[in-house]
């Protein structure tokens, strides 16, 4: 029977904590698993006797400190009962950590494979709601598996379809009512040089990379207006530095710099703001996809040891964090940037 009366007052100490805190009946009972009735019943006791003893004060501060939802809420206990030494402040922090995008709507291009695979699983650990596009429906689910708490919205289309870019975001805020973040990923890279190119490999690697990034932004940023969010577009160190046998790849992600600079200057003043990554090779399907042979792909990525000045390729989850990092409120004052994410590599120089 004590055990019992412990395990209650326990509970008690809980609910009252949480109210205190400033949390609704009804997100107490659901995250207490007990009924509303139980909640009201604990909580007119407090307030008729003045049960200061009973309030669970880590839960209590750790909630006063945060404006939380009831995914937050659902959080803060079970980091609470599994850390039962942890102070109030660094519970707090673990949890905004963990939530930073909670709440916030997501829309990721390209997110079947690669660096937007990456990024999804990152948003979604992050707390994010997001919708993922891509033209392989079956890799776009194998990435909806790995997110998790929150399931995103998959919608396959062709980026140089107009009617399928309308459709994207036409889907995102029919199901969401919003858009927060904009992740321009999608892309292609094609080899050639000014004397074997051609205006067919010209016109796809620009309708991909420059003209799909322009029309989604286009239909996008009215929304994101709204929400004062922020675009995140994913560049190139070949949109920084000159490299041969690339031409039309390295115009497309100068042009998509640009882009982001100009569109930054516009979308200041309404508080929206906008960025791009720069990675240097990654190891992704992309240059897989541009032609190469599985033995020119071994000697191309063993020779970018001695192109990057750390010594090594990137890995997609180091571009994911930082796309993240800068659609956060950590970069509330970056707008208009290139971050190179390419150890090194665009200040190099030969020698």
């Amino acid at each position: 029977m004590e055990v019992v009366r412990q395990k209650r007052a326990a509970i008690k100490g809980q609910i009252i904590g949480l109210y205190k805190a400033g949390f609704p009946s009804t997100n107490i009972a659901t995250i207490m698993k007990c009924s509303e009735r139980t909640v009201r019943k604990y909580i007119k006791s407090y307030r008729e006797k003045g049960e200061e003893g009973l309030v669970d004060r880590r839960l209590y501060n750790a909630g006063r400190a945060r404006k939380t939802t009831a995914q937050e809420d659902h959080a803060i206990i079970r980091e609470m009962n599994q850390n039962p030494s942890q102070s109030a402040s660094s519970v707090a922090t673990n949890l905004d950590l963990q939530m930073a995008f909670s709440g916030k709507v997501v829309l990721i291009t390209g997110a079947s494979s690669g660096i937007g695979a990456a990024a999804a699983v990152h948003f979604s650990q992050l707390g994010a709601s997001l919708l993922l596009t891509g033209r392989n429906l079956e890799n776009l689910n194998d990435v909806a598996k790995k997110c998790k708490p929150n399931k995103p919205i998959i919608v396959t289309g062709e980026l140089n379809n107009e009617a399928d870019v309308k459709n994207i975001i036409d889907a995102t805020i029919k199901h969401y009512g919003k858009l927060d973040v904009l992740v321009n990923n999608a892309g292609i890279l094609e080899n050639g040089s000014i004397e074997n190119t051609s205006l067919e490999q010209y016109d796809r690697v620009f309708n991909t990379n420059v003209r799909t990034v322009y029309n989604l932004t286009m239909l996008a940023v009215p929304h994101i207006v709204k929400t004062k969010g922020n675009i995140v577009n994913v560049s190139s160190v070949c949109g920084i530095r000159a490299f041969p046998n690339a031409l039309s790849y390295c115009m497309s992600k100068a042009a998509v710099d640009q882009f982001t600079r100009c569109i930054a200057l516009e979308l200041a003043e309404k508080q929206v703001r906008v960025n791009a990554v720069n990675p240097g090779v990654v190891q992704t399907n992309l240059h897989k996809r541009s032609g190469m042979k599985d033995e020119q792909l071994k000697s191309f990525f063993e020779h970018s040891k001695d192109t990057h000045a750390l010594g090594r390729t990137a890995d997609v989850t180091e571009v994911a964090k930082t796309i993240a990092f800068l659609a956060s409120d950590d970069a509330s004052f970056i707008t208009g940037a290139t971050v190179p994410i390419d150890g090194g590599r665009h200040a190099m120089c030969p020698r």
